[in-house]
């Protein structure tokens, strides 16, 4: 089958190439999809330019490719669910790596139905946003009524992650450029802030809760702007002990600079390392079809053109999701 692989690591058009590989073996609780659509994220080329190598060891050449919407073709003896040419998308586990391919085997644990209302390349652009979104919202308990700051709206997990607050009850702020303020604003952010005009900090403060997408500073300065007792929701920022613990960080302490801060405010921090769920997908397909969730997609390139939808991805212009068609190769 046709692949896109990581060669080397290093430049994006460089390392990645187009490669016949075998089809993917796959184990008695997996799945095997025939994909239609894929869609592609940061960590991707992150992965590419070896960022990531000290993280995630990999075996190379490797397919990439974490999000997927395809046919179920084939399946194992232990599979329960799901039947041959069901409709399903799955954001697949770091060992199932390998979605920009003719086909892909996933664990049934991490894949949904795909929504009926939807394209597969709509589909496809949903899981790793959708999830990362909900499990950071979740894992500071977001309630109706919270004031919350969403950083970098425009962006995948930002645009979900601005819909599902909503659907949640809250109040929703979020960042984003001028160009795309009445976009955003059109996802039903109650305040949009730009940020080439405006000061984040001095238009939103005392909140409930800060989604930090973008680290570094943003994730400091979240702290100014939360209530006493506030909540800080990371995806980019230091680790707090729990998670460092799941990670396998053994002897993790929270950098002074953090530890300070949250004591200051009696604050929860919290950092998201997002794990595929096949139930959480099963919600996200309930909310696109009762019409809560629309997924939001950029650009979609052709399978042959993948190499140039990474590059366009790197570039960090995407407004949503960029996505890989395959539907020319069945």
């Amino acid at each position: 089958m046709k692949a896109l692989q990581i060669k080397k690591y290093g430049d994006i058009k460089e390392g990645l190439s187009f490669e016949d590989v075998d089809k993917p073996e796959f184990k008695k609780n997996d799945i095997l999809i025939a994909v239609k659509a894929a869609s592609i994220n940061p960590i991707d080329y992150k992965i590419v330019e070896g960022h990531l190598k000290d993280m995630l060891k990999l075996k190379l050449p490797a397919t990439i490719g974490y999000d997927v919407s395809g046919i179920v073709v084939e399946k194992g003896e232990g599979v329960t669910g799901f039947e041959i040419d069901d409709e399903v998308y799955a954001r697949v586990p770091q060992e199932q790596m390998g979605t920009i391919a003719e086909f892909v085997a996933v664990d049934i644990e991490k894949v949904a139905h795909k929504p009926e209302n939807i394209s597969f390349e709509e589909a496809s652009g949903l899981p790793l946003t959708g999830l990362t979104a909900i499990q950071a919202l979740e894992s500071v308990g977001i309630k109706d009524g919270d004031r919350i700051l969403i950083h970098a709206g425009s962006g995948g997990v930002g645009s979900f992650a601005i819909q599902y607050a909503k659907a949640k009850g809250a109040i929703v702020y979020t960042t984003t450029s001028t160009k795309n303020v009445d976009w955003v604003k059109a996802l039903g952010a109650d305040r949009v802030i730009d940020y080439t005009e405006e000061d984040y900090k001095e238009v939103a403060n005392n909140l409930d809760i800060v989604f930090d997408t973008l680290g570094d500073d943003y994730t400091f300065d979240a702290f100014k702007i939360i209530k006493e007792g506030g909540r800080v929701a990371s995806i980019v920022g230091p680790p707090d002990e729990e998670t460092a613990k799941h990670m396998g960080m053994k002897d993790y302490q929270l950098p002074e600079k953090l530890a300070k801060l949250i004591k200051e405010k009696s604050a929860d921090y919290k950092l998201t390392w997002m794990n595929p769920n096949g139930k959480q997908l099963e919600e996200i397909k309930t909310m696109v079809e009762e019409g809560t969730i629309k997924p939001i997609v950029d650009l979609i390139y052709d399978f042959e053109d993948a190499i140039d939808a990474y590059e366009y991805l790197a570039t960090g212009k995407a407004k949503g999701k960029v996505i890989i068609s395959m539907a020319d190769l069945f």
